[in-house]
């Protein structure tokens, strides 16, 4: 019998998260059934069980691939010295993850926003799935504390701002922006790009009265 290759293996597992990513972000977590992935996908229950034991398994390696590729993104740039500034990282990641899953549409709009709003709601009643959410959300905000903390050093960003603050407020815009095009439609990244550089330009005052910025 032929070895079956490991690029058909990952092509294989690739096609069956995209099929199930699709149907999740359709009709919901509960409302897709094995039998609905298995026809998304048209493979047979024995070619998909091969992979993945059934939707909660899918789900979470849907969430852990998606909060890895972000969290190595930021990994990468904190080791630039200096880091890119917060609005030019923020399109690049954002966009590239976007980019990535662009094939995936419903309704003509793309399927990743609504995923993600799926996830969250799953998240409060599937403790699994929380934990693996809540490992991947560590592991960006430790990235991100990261990339503050090269801007520190560089004279970039102030000192007397916890790295940890920001890593969670820069998370906070990203997962808003995600939200909004779930709610009210696709947006440009760089919608995102430009608000985030027209708050850095922003002057004001230390608490010893000079200008910042």
């Amino acid at each position: 019998m032929a070895r079956v290759s490991q690029e058909h293996l990952d092509a294989r597992r690739r096609q069956i998260l995209d099929g199930a990513a699709l149907c999740f972000a359709r009709n919901g977590f509960h409302a897709t059934s094995m039998q609905d992935v298995l026809k998304e996908v048209d493979l047979s229950a024995g070619a998909v069980y091969r992979y993945f034991s059934g939707k909660e398994e899918l789900i979470g390696a849907i969430v852990a691939e998606t909060l890895g590729s972000v969290r190595e993104a930021f990994e990468e740039a904190a080791r630039r010295s200096p880091p890119p500034p917060p609005d030019e990282l923020v399109a690049s990641v954002l966009g590239r993850t976007l980019a990535a899953r662009e094939s995936l549409v419903v309704d003509g709009r793309p399927a990743f926003p609504r995923l993600v709003i799926q996830v969250w709601t799953e998240t409060l009643r599937n403790e699994d799935l929380a934990a693996v959410l809540r490992e991947g959300y560590g592991s960006v905000r430790a990235a991100w504390g990261e990339v503050v903390e090269g801007y520190q050093e560089a004279g970039m960003m102030r000192a007397d701002v916890a790295p940890d603050h920001v890593a969670r407020t820069m998370i906070a815009s990203v997962l808003g922006f995600i939200a909004q095009q779930s709610l009210f439609g696709p947006a440009p990244i760089e919608v995102l790009r430009d608000g985030l550089r027209a708050l850095m330009s922003m002057r004001g005052e230390d608490p010893g009265g000079s200008q910042l910025g």
